[in-house]
């Protein structure tokens, strides 16, 4: 007798509570009776022309399928969460829906289909959520770059792509990870914060925030440099915030994260991986390029990482004010070395003329990291000064782990 008809056979109605393998039958059979009712080929039709109707839909099926008499001995509750993780698995992105639902998440990780981890207030947790196995967490993935035009398998094992919410992704599948497919997701929030609110979570101290709305207001050029997952992106939004709504903006980005909810006048430009067939690439210095035929008052480039470097400076040199960009970099003092390196990639010029141009061109370098409690803080910020032939970093402010509190070397005057 199977499960099914067991249940059916049941008398007095009381509510079941069930063991894990007796759950995965009944959630397996209602994805079939789905399937049956409304094909996949359907749901997938409904899923490119509206993801809200392609959910409503499914839900609604779903709904009535419960009301068979297989499932009404479920406790309500039960049979309320079969229906959601279908769902989730059906036009979601299955188990870690809940995770991606769950605005104190930032980051979730999966480490082939057996082991999901995720990021809350700066640190790494265990899930207990899994993938019933490496096909489905494959199934997934497709699910996530299909979309977008974009494929992943053995020839070509590596992507990142962009949820509809925003979310960065980023896939590696075997033979690259033996393990299983390795599937990272960074989370953004759909308001972006403000200075203030940064300075109420601890990132920085209102006289910080003062000072770097200043300097944004005042069309100051500024670099935020920190090491990965420091909080770069999230402190990039912020100065954004700040910028004068009669101002014309252009974003420039790989993957587009920055969040512009209130500004009247943004112009945002993504970055092109090239196709299958290895053509149709647009890289960021095409678009930095671009950009400065667009009229910009002030351009803001996600992540500066390659020859678009030697771009954005000459922009910066020749009256585009008030330009903003993040740079992966250790300390501030880094900063100078990796931007030389960059402006090397476009054009083979003396590391001189480089460290010239680039002291010129940023005025002020806002340098963040993260703490072993998961804090992420504005540790440091600099500027260049040229004395006798020499640019020097000089340091305005930075953090003491000590006293735990900022620092100031000298009077800032923007």
């Amino acid at each position: 007798m199977s499960l099914i008809e067991m249940l059916d056979r049941l008398e007095g109605g009381s509510a079941l509570r069930l063991g894990e393998a007796s759950e995965a039958a009944l959630k397996s059979g209602l994805r079939d009776a789905l399937y049956q009712q409304l094909p996949s080929t359907r749901i997938a039709e409904l899923l490119r022309l509206d993801p809200r109707r392609a959910e409503r839909e499914v839900n609604a099926v779903l709904q009535q399928i419960a009301l068979r008499p297989s499932y009404q001995h479920l406790a309500s509750d039960l049979r309320e969460s079969m229906i959601r993780e279908v769902t989730d698995l059906v036009i979601g992105l299955g188990p870690i829906e809940e995770l991606l639902r769950d605005d104190t998440v930032t980051e979730v990780m999966i480490n082939g289909p057996s082991q999901v981890f995720y990021e809350r207030d700066g640190r790494l947790f265990a899930s207990n959520l899994t993938f019933h196995d490496e096909a489905q967490l494959r199934s997934i993935v497709d699910r996530i770059v299909g979309p977008m035009g974009r494929r992943v398998d053995e020839s070509d094992p590596m992507v990142s792509a962009r949820l509809p919410q925003g979310h960065r992704v980023n896939v590696v599948i075997p033979p690259l990870a033996p393990d299983g497919t390795v599937v990272t997701i960074r989370k953004f929030r759909d308001q972006v914060f403000t200075l203030d609110e940064l300075v109420q979570i601890g990132s920085m101290n209102s006289e910080i925030a003062a000072m770097l709305r200043a300097a944004v207001k005042s069309r100051q050029n500024i670099v935020v440099s920190g090491g990965t997952s420091s909080g770069k992106t999230t402190l990039l939004n912020a100065l954004s915030v700040e910028i004068a709504d009669e101002e014309r903006i252009i974003t420039i980005e790989d993957s587009a994260e920055l969040r512009f909810t209130t500004h009247p006048h943004v112009v945002r430009l993504e970055a092109r991986m090239r196709s299958a067939e290895n053509t149709g690439e647009v890289t960021i210095r095409d678009l930095v390029i671009n950009a400065l035929r667009m009229r910009p008052d002030r351009i803001v480039v996600g992540e500066c990482r390659g020859a678009e470097a030697l771009d954005m400076l000459q922009a910066m040199n020749t009256g585009h004010d008030g330009s903003l960009t993040t740079l992966h970099a250790n300390s501030p003092g880094e900063v100078m070395m990796r931007l030389v390196m960059m402006c090397r990639f476009g054009m083979e010029l003396p590391v001189s003329v480089l460290t010239e141009q680039i002291a010129s061109a940023f005025n002020l370098i806002v340098h963040l990291a993260r703490h072993a409690d998961g804090v992420r803080r504005v540790t440091e910020i600099c500027r260049y000064q040229t004395e006798r032939g020499k640019n020097n970093l000089v340091k305005l402010v930075s953090w003491d782990s000590q006293s735990c509190q900022y620092h100031w070397y000298q009077e800032v005057v923007l």
